[in-house]
């Protein structure tokens, strides 16, 4: 009698299982019009999910399926066939939201090697975290991120000038007449703002750290312009204001130095502000060191706006004493809060690199610009559903 509950209860759980990953394909894949749509959504998802190692589509097709045909039908699924990876995205964002107790949104580029020139986007990048230039495209990602972890859930990807100026190069990766050259500052406040704008989104702060892709000073005075709060990684060198407007409405306009200069001659520090663990697994407690600063913001008709934000950095006793630099506008937040929101940022680092390790993001063998935004879209819901659903949710893809 034991050992036939236990079988039966493995049936069970098999079949909750299963039937959670069809409810999950079926939400995702529910406005595509055609049944076979949805079937090969849901076969590219298992594959994602289930092939070891490289996720080739022929790979993929062997591990999941016994068609002889499917590795061509994966194909023209995720670059031909004509469906919107917007609304995908968006049936993603509501699935995850509902799964997670959301802290900040959480920015984060991923650099995705190429060979040849004649992937949508491609070009060549010094990656300051490389050492070297590669032959790559650029994306920018924006996570709901929560104690649960991370889940991208809408994508940019960077095209220089060179691949929308050139009619032949957007005709053959089918660039959509409205895609223009873009700032990466202004991709991720177009990524923001589209988040912001869907109903029912319960607003977060923004964290990232974009300092090695782009100038933020212009994403940090339109987020402050528009009633973002956030917590953004900053240049050592950029110019600060070190007192908040109200401390010096009699006083003569004080000079603005820089953020790290402001840390380092006026900064207070603050002991044991928090307990983080290490990469080696172990807690610590960090020391921060900060200012108070002006923020100045530009609303979106152009009008310019002051107010109190802060200035923090981790603080230690070596040659260098401060760590990575952060400028938020929520002067109010403790200490530690506002640690832990930055912190936020390396678990953002470990998706990105577990997106390519185990869920297929450096693997899209297609060229266009259509494609690479519905592989993205497939390779965020197949992290997400490993995420968020049972531990073992993957398995049932096989």
């Amino acid at each position: 009698m034991g050992e036939a509950r236990k079988a039966q209860d493995l049936r069970n759980r098999r079949g909750g299982r299963a039937a959670g990953f069809a409810e999950f394909t079926g939400r995702l894949f529910e406005h595509l019009p055609r049944a076979d749509q949805q079937r090969w959504g849901q076969v590219y998802l298992r594959g994602l999910l289930a092939t070891p190692g490289k996720k080739s589509v022929r790979r993929m097709a062997e591990t999941v399926t016994s068609s002889l045909t499917a590795s061509q039908s994966l194909q023209q699924f995720v670059n031909a066939s004509p469906w919107e990876w917007e609304a995908t995205r968006r049936e993603l964002m509501g699935w995850a939201g509902e799964r997670m107790d959301t802290r900040a949104w959480t920015l984060a580029p991923a650099v995705l090697p190429k060979r040849g020139a004649h992937s949508a986007g491609v070009h060549r990048r010094f990656v300051r975290e490389q050492g070297r230039t590669v032959n790559c495209q650029l994306g920018l990602a924006l996570f709901l991120a929560g104690d649960e972890g991370q889940v991208p859930v809408d994508w940019r990807l960077h095209l220089p000038e060179r691949w929308t100026a050139d009619e032949e190069m957007r005709r053959r990766a089918r660039i959509p007449a409205q895609a223009s050259p873009q700032a990466l500052w202004a991709q991720a406040l177009d990524l923001v703002e589209g988040l912001a704008a869907r109903p029912g989104v319960v607003r977060a702060p923004v964290v990232a750290d974009l300092t090695t892709v782009t100038d933020v000073r212009p994403l940090v005075e339109r987020l402050h312009g528009r009633g973002h709060a956030f917590v953004l990684a900053v240049s050592g060198q950029l110019p600060l204001t070190p007192e908040p407007v109200a401390d010096r409405a009699l006083r003569e306009p004080v000079p603005p130095v820089s953020a790290r200069q402001l840390l380092l001659q006026g900064g207070t520090r603050h002991p044991d502000a928090a307990v983080t663990t290490g990469s080696d697994g172990r807690l610590r407690r960090v020391q921060v060191i900060s200012s108070p600063t002006e923020i100045a913001g530009l609303r979106p008709g152009g009008g310019r706006l002051s107010s109190a934000g802060r200035v923090f950095a981790e603080w230690n006793a070596g040659p260098q004493r401060l760590g990575r630099v952060w400028l938020t506008n929520l002067p109010g937040r403790r200490m530690a809060d506002l640690l832990a929101l930055a912190e936020l940022h390396t678990g953002t680092l470990a998706t990105v690199a577990s997106l390519g390790e185990h869920y297929g993001l450096l693997d899209f063998e297609g060229r266009s610009f259509p494609g690479w935004h519905r592989h993205t879209t497939l390779v965020s819901a197949a992290h997400a559903y490993h995420l968020l659903s049972r531990p073992t949710a993957h398995r049932e893809a096989a």
